[in-house]
């Protein structure tokens, strides 16, 4: 690689931003491209799931999700992009889609206090997660609610898939613009691939409770290892983005392994960016780079990638935010089809285009 000359390296002045300019989210975001640090590094990432949306091979984009998401206000962000098709497939830590559901049945979360009186939130029954108390009372009743509507399924084991897909249906009929309610609709798949370690697991516990010494269902999450290594397999070409980090984010790179370890031949995904607030330098997977993926070959050599250091509820509504406005202000992505998995059990038969 030939060296960069002196001029070389001082031929690109930082752009300062303007908002005389700017009067969106994605002109801000376009501004935010040509600055520097973290600001630039969201117009990188933005960037990238641009090049995601655009390829004309259509490559499926998975999304992991983990976080206090709900609590934090992203619940709609999350559910438009479902909406209007922006990602595929999500991967998501169980209290997210638990959160979902709650609110689902009309519950809210309410805006609070890190620094308040934690004794006296228990003695009132109310929760905090960080800044947002949430009503513990209500919490019971979804744990319980969820042990119920779980009663109606025939004994077997099931994907998380299969069961979210199955919630999805209950919260549709209550709140259609749900999370959950949005990617039944849709046929968007959800994976949990720790359900149990949630208030959704909580629920399902009191059903086993309920029913031990007899048939029941049970989350098989080994068949949640092969049903996403079928969206991967079957799909070609494929995106990702990792909101937090956690096990939805290790979920989604260890389909690549798994594929791999089939025999399917991939070589990892394409399209790759993250939001993150973790470090790598502590060894652990929340923090790990997307270099390092490589080197397990969970992204493709040649992968286009990008990271952002900002906590997730700054960073996810400015680069969601940038796409979702341009699709309704400028008609951008026009004519773009969803993808359809139509499922044969743990097997994807087809991916359809629609």
């Amino acid at each position: 690689m030939k060296t960069p000359t002196r001029d070389e390296l001082l031929s690109t002045p930082v752009r300062q931003i303007d908002f005389d300019s700017i009067n969106t989210v994605s002109e801000l975001v376009e501004a935010m491209k040509h600055s520097s640090i973290q600001s630039r590094n969201i117009g990188k990432c933005v960037s990238v799931y641009e090049n995601m949306l655009e390829n004309a091979t259509r490559p499926t984009i998975i999304m992991g999700l983990s976080g206090a998401l709900i609590a934090g206000g992203m619940r709609k962000i999350i559910r438009d992009m479902i909406e209007r098709g922006i990602v595929d497939c999500l991967v998501s830590t169980g209290a997210i889609m638990y959160q979902d559901f709650y609110q689902a049945l009309g519950h809210n979360h309410y805006r609070g206090h890190p620094e308040a009186d934690n004794l006296l939130l228990r003695e009132h029954f109310i929760d905090r997660i960080y800044d947002t108390y949430v009503d513990e009372g209500k919490f019971r009743e979804t744990d319980s609610l969820i042990g119920t509507l779980t009663e109606e399924l025939e004994p077997r084991g099931y994907s998380t898939r299969e069961f979210l897909f199955f919630l999805g249906k209950k919260a549709a009929e209550r709140d259609p613009n749900s999370i959950l309610g949005t990617a039944y609709r849709h046929g968007v798949p959800i994976f949990v691939p720790a359900l149990n370690d949630s208030s959704i697991g909580i629920g399902l516990t009191e059903y086993y409770a309920r029913n031990k010494g007899k048939p029941k269902m049970t989350i098989d999450p080994i068949r949640d290892n092969y049903e996403l290594t079928q969206v991967k397999a079957k799909s070609g070409k494929t995106g990702v983005i990792y909101v937090g980090g956690g096990t939805p984010k290790n979920y989604i790179n260890d389909v690549e392994v798994i594929a791999e370890v089939l025999g399917y031949g991939c070589e990892g995904h394409e399209y790759a960016f993250q939001i993150t607030s973790a470090t790598p330098h502590d060894g652990g997977l929340s923090g790990s780079t997307l270099d390092e993926a490589q080197s397990w070959g969970k992204l493709h050599r040649e992968a286009t990638k990008a990271t952002v250091y900002v906590e997730a509820t700054i960073g996810l509504p400015l680069i969601a935010g940038s796409v979702l406005q341009r699709m309704r202000d400028e008609g951008y992505l026009a004519g773009r089809k969803r993808v359809k998995f139509v499922w044969d059990g743990d097997e994807i038969e087809e991916v359809k285009l629609v």
